[in-house]
């Protein structure tokens, strides 16, 4: 019995074997020397090239504005009237050349392109000069507040990158800074967060203009 079952484990360790052999003789080395596949239906299947067409490039979205945009958020809004629900859709969308000019803008419309277009023309009618020094970062510390929100913007060291997350993030590049620090002090609500974020930029001063208030030469200061 003993030797039966010796055999019978060593027959099934050869069939292993030889099916391993099978596997490793129809894979094909590749110019690189990495394995262009196994055997399917007679015809070696190509990873390389599947990976290649899951990897086309996404068409690229051409700027209606002349400037560089970022849709925040689209929310759906339900209005329940007379006759039923009504629905529809708003989109916020914030642009800039990342040279200093930076706006915002809202849209509305039962469909979503749409109502992304009109956020768009908004914006386009909504600019502001953003004043940033050499280094591409703010004079000094600044706060913006808008009803519920409050954004705190401060310099950083050059490397630092944007320290800043969702729309405060999107209004900071799009503004044109690269080493900046930031923090929500109040309400996450998306306007007024922007709001927050352009007033507290807006509110920035230049030396020259500090220099002017005290009645000092640039130098003085």
């Amino acid at each position: 019995m003993e030797d039966k079952k010796t055999q019978s484990t060593a027959d099934s360790v050869k069939e292993a074997v030889k099916e391993d052999k099978k596997v490793l003789t129809n894979s094909k080395p590749n110019e690189d020397g990495k394995k262009q596949g196994f055997m399917k239906n007679g015809k070696i299947s190509n990873f390389n090239k599947d990976a290649s067409k899951s990897q086309q490039k996404k068409p690229v979205r051409i700027s209606t504005t002349g400037y560089e945009e970022k849709v925040v958020g689209v929310k759906r809004i339900s209005k329940t009237t007379k006759g039923g629900r009504s629905m529809r859709f708003s989109a916020l969308v914030v642009i800039g050349d990342k040279k200093g000019l930076v706006g915002f803008g809202m849209g509305k419309s039962i469909e979503v392109p749409i109502a992304i277009k009109k956020a768009l023309k908004n914006a386009k009618n909504n600019m502001f000069k953003i004043k940033m020094n050499k280094r591409n970062t703010l004079y000094h510390e600044v706060i913006g507040r808008h009803g519920a929100g409050r954004v705190l913007v401060k310099p950083a060291p050059e490397g630092t990158g944007i320290i800043a997350g969702g729309p405060i993030k999107v209004v900071l590049e799009l503004a044109g800074f690269t080493d900046v620090y930031s923090k929500n002090l109040g309400k996450n609500t998306s306007l007024n967060m922007v709001r927050a974020t352009i007033k507290g930029l807006l509110s920035q001063k230049t030396p020259k203009e500090i220099a002017a208030l005290r009645d000092k030469k640039l130098s003085e200061l």
